[in-house]
């Protein structure tokens, strides 16, 4: 299979926020799943009790992990499409198609912040815990509102530019 000459020069966008900052969160996300996950089993090969707990906090990295995962494809552009209609389109069409397909992601992940923002302050007042370990749920639930916020920026970001002209 032969690459696309096109999404092989593709420059590296620049936001004014570097997205370095998500990566480097991601990378200590995903080597702190692998960590706990490393421990659970050696721990469990020497002595025969899995440190169940582990799961909790690996659940919890995941979904900080994914969150800051979608905030960077959306930056780079790199959020799965179907573009058959789209790359038959004039270039003025593409970009409208484009800053809607933008502000759809902004508006998703804007409800997303909402509705979890009620969620998280629900599970504060009821004073709900984690199952496992009986960590405030509250605790592992503010990153989905939090991250979404962080999204929502990357999107009218990303919709700035493309308005612009400065990116496709």
């Amino acid at each position: 299979m032969t690459e696309d000459p096109e999404l092989t020069r593709r420059e590296e966008p620049r936001p004014r926020v570097p997205i370095r900052i998500e990566e480097a969160l991601a990378a200590l996300a995903i080597a702190a799943m692998g960590a706990i996950t490393f421990a659970n089993v050696i721990t469990r090969y020497l002595t025969n009790i899995s440190l169940a707990f582990t799961e909790e906090y690996a659940i919890a990295l995941m979904v900080v992990m994914t969150m800051l995962g979608a905030s960077v494809a959306v930056v780079r552009n790199h959020h799965i499409r179907i573009t058959y209609f789209v790359d038959r389109l004039r270039p003025v069409m593409r970009r409208r198609a484009e800053l809607f397909a933008i502000a759809v992601t902004a508006l998703v992940f804007l409800g997303l912040a909402v509705y979890g923002s009620r969620m998280v302050w629900d599970e504060y007042r009821f004073e709900e815990t984690s199952p496992g370990l009986g960590v405030p749920q509250w605790i592992y639930s503010i990153w989905l509102p939090v991250l979404s916020v962080v999204i929502v920026l990357r999107a009218l970001g990303r919709g700035i530019r493309v308005a612009r002209g400065d990116e496709q």
